[in-house]
């Protein structure tokens, strides 16, 4: 036990009652307060406090720990939350990357696009000029062609002409000298004349009618 004189008593005592300090912690419970009540009045308000001021700093503690539980486990939600929000980050990188080779891609086939486009623009003019150049190719070919059929005509009828003028002609020519034969040689040329005029006259009729004829076939193939 411990054992304070009066003095120490009453300095002890004074000092709680002016400035409100006192022992505390377990040295309380070995102090000798026998034979003087008022200093274990006071051990014993001191003895009080002491474990009022040990529970307070228990509820503290305690309340600390709950405080400090809390904390852990906002510190891990909000751990938990930021690995979320990363993982969320990451995901939204990917999909933006996703995005960004979509718009690429997309641009990719519209250049294409763009490109086809004017290559079917180039190929439908080539086949516009191969179109006209056949078009011009073949009127020339028609011209070409009936230039050549008019010239084998003309030149068909010129043949038809002389040779039907050769053979009327040389009938001409061979009736009038047996018609001339026989008037130099005192022959009877009644039955001759009359032969050779109606020859002539047939030779005339059939080379106008042939004349007439081609004449007449050139201008209707030519309309």
């Amino acid at each position: 036990m411990i054992v304070f004189d009066s003095k120490a008593k009453k300095q002890l005592i004074d000092l709680y009652d002016q400035k409100r300090i006192s022992i505390d912690g377990n040295i309380l419970k070995l102090i000798d307060v026998s034979g003087d009540d008022k200093f274990a009045e006071y051990v014993t308000i001191w003895i009080e406090k002491d474990r009022e001021t040990r529970k307070k700093r228990l509820d503290i503690t305690k309340q600390i720990q709950v405080q400090n539980k809390e904390l852990t486990e906002s510190q891990k939600s909000l751990e938990e939350s930021q690995r979320s929000l990363q993982e969320s980050l990451e995901q939204i990188q990917i999909s933006m990357k996703d995005v960004e080779d979509a718009r690429l891609e997309s641009e990719r086939l519209r250049l294409e696009a763009d490109e086809a486009r004017i290559e079917a623009e180039k190929s439908k003019e080539e086949a516009l000029e191969a179109k006209e150049s056949a078009e011009l190719a073949k009127s020339q070919v028609e011209n070409d062609l009936d230039i050549l059929q008019r010239r084998t005509q003309n030149e068909l009828i010129g043949t038809i002409v002389k040779v039907a003028l050769f053979v009327i002609c040389g009938v001409g020519f061979v009736t009038t000298g047996v018609y001339l034969l026989a008037l130099f040689t005192d022959k009877d040329t009644q039955v001759i004349a009359s032969t050779w005029a109606n020859i002539v006259g047939i030779l005339l009729t059939n080379a106008f009618s042939i004349v007439g004829t081609i004449m007449g076939v050139k201008y209707a193939s030519e309309k």
